[in-house]
């Protein structure tokens, strides 16, 4: 058995997240205020949003910051699954800004009032360059890990909620109807709904130790095959152990005595080519191994 330890994530990942949160929370502030002044649920919807996705990117932050902790006798792998759980714990997050949107739209829509179009639209217009600047800090990066993935696509999503606000604060100042601002905080509840949907799905496959999706076992199955050296293939195990590193188990039926070197050939094409970080593999020589075992 063996191991091959390598870690993606850029060096400037912790900026990254200290300059997005504290952008964003000032932003946050600054629309709840005009949001409440302005009449406007649509702001003060996008503030709830953008709260959320905070609060994702604060989680997150502290997954990536668990996962490079070392392992220890008790966690022997170390605290990268804790990445998963805050991924899955992000979704709650979301649900909660989405009921409570839905609540304060719907009492808006039985009073309505008369909003500043105006501010929504001069507010709404900074939100785009806050959250597109946010997504344009993750990138890099959000290729190789669910939660910087889930970071980049929710502020991506900001900015275009945010050039909606401002579409619908262009409509209501040119047709003075209120009601417009209740029509665009629905569809902020639409996005979100959306977004929440797919990273409770991704979240889930990792937590029950799905197959990642960015790796194919089929593929995997026929690499193995292919080797010369290569008889059978059974008991062929991949999960996630984080949000960026994948392990596999597998026993190996050979043809021939094998050595170390084998298994560290394996080890390089497997993370060279599919991007598994751990691989443990199981070498069985010879025609003796008894079928109830393989099976």
């Amino acid at each position: 058995m063996g191991h091959d330890h390598s870690h993606h994530g850029s060096p400037n990942l912790g900026r990254a997240f200290r300059i997005g949160i504290i952008i964003n929370i000032v932003f946050i502030v600054v629309e709840i205020i005009y949001g409440f002044t302005s009449n406007s649920m649509a702001l003060i919807a996008d503030a709830g949003h953008n709260f959320s996705d905070v609060l994702a990117l604060i989680f997150s932050w502290i997954a990536v910051l668990l996962s490079q902790r070392k392992p220890t006798l008790k966690f022997t792998y170390g605290f990268r699954r804790s990445t998963i759980l805050i991924a899955l714990l992000n979704t709650l997050f979301l649900l909660v800004a989405v009921i409570f949107i839905v609540i304060e739209t719907i009492e808006r829509l039985s009073k309505p009032a008369e909003v500043n179009a105006q501010n929504v639209i001069i507010v709404a217009a900074i939100g785009i360059v806050i959250n597109g600047f946010t997504a344009w800090l993750f990138m890099k990066d959000k290729k190789h890990d669910l939660n910087i993935r889930s970071a980049f696509v929710h502020f991506l999503a900001d900015t275009l909620v945010s050039a909606g606000v401002v579409i619908a604060g262009i409509a209501m100042a040119v047709t003075a109807l209120p009601w417009l601002d209740s029509v665009i905080s629905f569809i902020i509840v639409a996005v979100i709904l959306y977004s929440l949907y797919h990273l409770l799905i991704d979240s889930l496959n990792l937590a029950l130790d799905a197959v990642p999706e960015n790796i194919d076992i089929q593929n995997v199955r026929h690499y193995f095959e292919n080797l010369s050296e290569v008889n059978d293939v059974h008991d062929l195990h991949i999960w996630a152990l984080s949000t960026t590193e994948a392990a596999l188990t597998v026993h190996l039926a050979t043809n021939i005595q094998t050595d170390a070197s084998f298994i560290a050939s394996i080890q390089h094409q497997l993370h060279k080519q599919f991007h598994i970080e751990h691989a443990t593999i199981q070498v069985e020589f010879g025609d003796h191994i008894d079928c109830d075992v393989r099976c």
